[in-house]
């Protein structure tokens, strides 16, 4: 795996999004408590970014975020939409945290099958 520095843990709002770059790829960085998710930075219904959307949990805690132009809603643990109009899953990457420094490895895209469905 290939981790770059994306932000620094103080630069993320708690239940926030932030705008980043990362070789080339828009990602929104989310942290939640002592959690920290990245996803790819794109509603998959419009070319909207997600990183401008409100953060919200399901009834299990679930952290999401939301499509501010439409409404959808995606699981941060796995991208999957949650709320229509969106039905195409955005990427989801790896996160890192080393110190302060918050390392997010763009080129291997979790599966949607890994772990993070819990």
């Amino acid at each position: 795996m290939t981790f770059t520095k994306a932000a620094d843990l103080s630069d993320l709002p708690d239940n926030g999004a932030v705008a980043v770059e990362i070789d080339g790829v828009e990602v929104a960085l989310v942290r939640t408590g002592d959690e920290v998710f990245a996803i790819r930075d794109e509603c998959s219904h419009a070319t909207v970014a997600l990183s401008e959307g409100d953060v919200t949990f399901d009834d299990k805690g679930t952290p999401e975020i939301e499509c501010w132009l439409h409404g959808s809603t995606f699981n941060l643990r796995t991208g999957k939409p949650v709320i229509f109009p969106a039905t195409e899953p955005v990427p989801v990457y790896p996160v890192s945290i080393d110190n302060e420094a918050v390392l997010v490895d763009v080129e291997n895209p979790l599966s949607i099958n890994e772990e993070q469905e819990a």
